[in-house]
């Protein structure tokens, strides 16, 4: 006799996702939250949107965003690096994705000042993540779901390929729990700092985490070791700029800083590094933790004038203001002659065009290296904005290698019967390294689902 049909172990969007849909089709399903009630959600409850093809206007998408055009951006950002079939599989499946949202009571909303350019391809969530979760939550526990909180997986039971029981720790009570099918969705291992040490080194001890500390990667480790078979590299995440004084762990995406490509961002000896200029933010925006991690001592600084004020979500945490380049400079504790003259090089090298930050427009540099391709604009109106800058890891790509029915593969070239993943665990499939705004949530969504229908028809058959 088993615990129930099917186990999910993790309380984030693919998660409930798969519970959901299982659910409704006929199966008994419990899920495992590791964090307590008030911390459920995982990464997901910090999410504000999906990004979504779709062939017309649909609330509260506007135009089209046909499945080419999404695919060719997520070419742009992995460098072909993705599985093509599954990445299709994926695009294919947001589209009527959105209508099955709303029917578990998901609300949207137009987008916000500041993301107005992402109208087409992303649609926002009204009160955000955390909104979503707790409606797909209110869902699961409509269709029977059985869910346990501060419940966490630290073992699977497996033979020849097949899932027998979870080892749950609850309640301070080691037990085991028993299922005919299990669906995965426990997240990456970016909350495991041991871990990110062993696949960056030291540089690691001052990256922060953006998203929950109950990502600690123990299933995906487990699944490794019993044979599942593994794809991607450990040292590659969504990593986006955030604020160097934001919380080690959980600061969300408020800690985020939106200017980089309206402004100049320097390192440690105050040098540029990179073009901030190179494509649209919400495309680029996730390789930009990845280049302060490769800094010296892993930071980086974003200098604006005052021109860009309003063009960007504002950060929680105020700039550094000061009225010269180098009482800013000073202010950060930084080599002032040298940020002089980088932004003097810098402004020296912008060349007259027609600024226009909704389009890859012809305001860039000539003859500086890095050059800025796109929106550079003269740093020469005070007061001035500094804001210092770290690696936010918000999930790592390491995965497990899966099927387009969300099977696990394993390394003896067998699939799973009964054993499936969704969500960052499997996200690597996808995501080899960069990021395009809203995928994560595309990826759950889309993988949640297809293992829920999957695991349901396996209980069945």
């Amino acid at each position: 006799m088993h615990d129930s049909d099917i186990l999910v172990i993790g309380g984030g969007n693919a998660a409930l996702c798969a519970a959901i849909t299982a659910a409704e089709a006929g199966a008994t399903v419990t899920l495992l939250e590791c964090a307590p009630r008030h911390y459920r959600g995982g990464n997901s409850r910090h999410t504000r949107n999906i990004r979504t093809m779709h062939h017309a206007p649909m609330h509260p998408l506007i135009e089209a965003y046909p499945e080419e055009e999404y695919y060719q951006d997520l070419v742009k950002v992995t460098g072909g690096d993705t599985n093509e079939d599954l990445a299709r599989h994926v695009i294919r499946t947001s589209e009527p994705g959105i209508a099955w949202m709303k029917a578990h009571g998901v609300r949207f909303q137009p987008s916000l000042g500041g993301t107005l350019h992402l109208g087409r391809t992303n649609a926002f969530f009204l009160g955000g993540g955390k909104a979503l979760v707790n409606s797909y939550f209110h869902a699961a526990e409509q269709l029977g779901v059985k869910i346990l909180y501060e419940a966490e997986a630290v073992d699977l039971e497996i033979e020849n390929n097949l899932f027998k029981a979870a080892v749950v720790k609850h309640e301070g009570v080691e037990k085991r729990i028993t299922a005919k099918a299990v669906v995965i969705a426990a997240g990456g291992f970016e909350s495991n700092l041991e871990w990110l040490e062993e696949a960056w080194g030291a540089p690691a001890r001052n990256f922060l985490i953006r998203g929950t500390p109950y990502n600690m990667g123990k299933m995906l480790r487990v699944l490794i070791d019993r044979g599942a078979k593994q794809i991607g590299d450990p040292t590659q995440c969504h990593a986006a700029a955030i604020d160097a004084r934001a919380p080690k762990f959980d600061g969300g995406i408020v800690s985020r800083v939106d200017c980089v490509s309206l402004g100049v961002v320097v390192n440690r000896d105050g040098l540029r590094f990179y073009d901030e200029g190179e494509d649209f933010w919400p495309k680029r925006y996730a390789i930009w933790g990845r280049l302060i991690a490769l800094q010296p001592d892993q930071i980086g600084y974003c200098i604006i004038d005052r021109k860009p004020i309003g063009r960007f979500m504002p950060p929680v945490f105020p700039g550094f203001k000061a009225d010269s380049i180098a009482e800013l400079a000073q202010k950060m504790q930084l080599p002032v002659d040298t940020v002089v003259k980088t932004l003097a090089d810098y402004n020296a090298a912008v060349k007259p065009g027609q600024f226009d930050h909704t389009i890859q427009d012809n305001c860039r540099t000539e003859g500086l290296v890095p050059e800025k391709t796109h929106w550079a604009l003269k740093i020469d109106e005070p007061p001035y904005y500094g804001y210092p800058l770290r690696p936010g890891i918000t999930f790592t790509y390491l995965s497990v290698d899966v099927t387009k029915e969300a099977r696990i593969k394993m390394n003896s070239g067998d699939v799973a019967p009964n054993m499936f993943a969704a969500g960052e665990i499997m996200a690597g499939n996808i995501l080899s390294k960069g990021y395009l705004a809203g995928i994560g949530m595309t990826i759950g969504t889309a993988f949640g689902r297809i293992a829920g229908e999957e695991a349901a028809r396996h209980v069945k058959h």
